[in-house]
């Protein structure tokens, strides 16, 4: 792999920059008057033609400018670039967007998207951790009403899930209490992943068929899982942004990008990228996903957590084309701000930046 030399590096970071800032092929000529005064147009030039034939550069026409490609894009988002300071207004305006939420947790997930949205200018997600993949602290029923029962999961990380389940047989609230506490005493440190197989794997065994609390139990917990337990909450704001970027003003990529966000599967997919990864701010660009309908957009993100448990993902979608000095910071601070309030809510100081 050829080494780009420092000229090489500052003249590929100059398209860029002005790429995102323009949105259109970037020549030489600009380069020379904005970002590189001590060099000519045609020492540029032939710098950029090096560029494309590396990779790093395309040239969409013939008598246009230059384009980053993702290889370009993805060396200057590693190397070259600039992380822009968070300012003190942009920090309290983070914190005092959750002052007085009272609707608990969803409240506060919901209040991020908006939160990101509206500083980025962009759509903004924020994702729940699946189900599934939550770690299992205990489980309560509550009977409604006759042969209702409201199942309610807590996840060691603090998160409540509740599920109704409705039982061919009324069940009175003091064995549901009996039920629960057995099933906490023999599913106690697993995931909600592993607690399903576990259920599945034992009421295959002969003995549930002949302890009436046993295969109670076990039903009911199949039935709390076998629904929602893979799903995922994902809120989403701010997707008419998306109308202010010039890249979607075609009428039919926008609809295949408006198509995307409806299709929650492959927004989970992308940012299941995040949750995987190491901790801080995570950059993905719509080609990397490898699905067709994502090409145009890219996320950037971060987990937000409780201590050490990762609870979900907080991100800003947009095209590819970003303002990435601007949006990681504010993805990077957002996603701090929401794990200290999971953390300890009630001590949330509005007046630290």
């Amino acid at each position: 792999m050829v080494e780009l030399s420092q000229r090489d590096k500052k003249i590929l970071k100059a398209v860029v920059v002005d790429y995102i800032k323009s949105g259109e092929p970037v020549g030489s000529r600009t380069v020379s008057k904005k970002y590189m005064t001590n060099l000519s147009s045609a020492t540029i030039r032939n710098v950029m033609a090096d560029l494309e034939d590396l990779g790093y550069l395309y040239q969409p026409h013939t008598s246009a400018g230059r384009v980053p490609t993702e290889k370009g894009l993805r060396f200057y988002l590693e190397s070259l670039m600039e992380i822009e300071k968070l300012g003190k207004r942009e920090r309290d305006a983070i914190r005092r967007a959750y002052l007085d939420l009272t609707g608990g947790v969803e409240e506060i997930l919901k209040k991020t998207s908006q939160v990101l949205s509206n500083l980025c200018s962009q759509a903004a997600v924020v994702l729940w951790p699946r189900l599934t993949a939550t770690k299992f602290k205990r489980i309560e029923f509550v009977r409604l009403y006759r042969n209702h029962v409201l199942t309610i999961l807590v996840a060691e990380s603090g998160i409540v899930h509740h599920r109704l389940v409705t039982y061919d047989e009324d069940i009175a609230q003091e064995e549901l209490d009996k039920l629960s506490n057995y099933l906490n005493d023999i599913l106690k440190d697993m995931t909600l992943g592993e607690v399903k197989n576990r259920i599945l794997e034992e009421m295959k065994e002969e003995k549930a068929l002949f302890d009436q609390i046993y295969n109670r139990a076990m039903q009911i917990m199949k039935k709390a899982l076998q629904e929602k337990a893979e799903e995922a909450e994902l809120y989403i704001e701010g997707q008419a942004n998306l109308l202010d970027n010039p890249e979607f003003a075609d009428i039919e990529r926008l609809k295949r990008i408006l198509r995307a966000f409806e299709d929650k599967s492959r927004l989970l997919k992308l940012l299941d990228m995040t949750l995987g990864s190491s901790e801080g701010v995570q950059i993905i660009l719509g080609p990397e996903t490898e699905t067709q309908e994502l090409n145009e957009i890219s996320l950037v993100s971060s987990t937000y957590r409780k201590g050490e448990v990762v609870l979900g993902v907080v991100g800003v979608i947009g095209p590819i084309r970003m303002d990435y000095p601007k949006i990681v910071p504010i993805v990077d601070y957002t996603a701090q701000v929401l794990s200290e309030l999971m953390e300890n809510p009630e001590n949330m100081d509005t007046s630290r930046s």
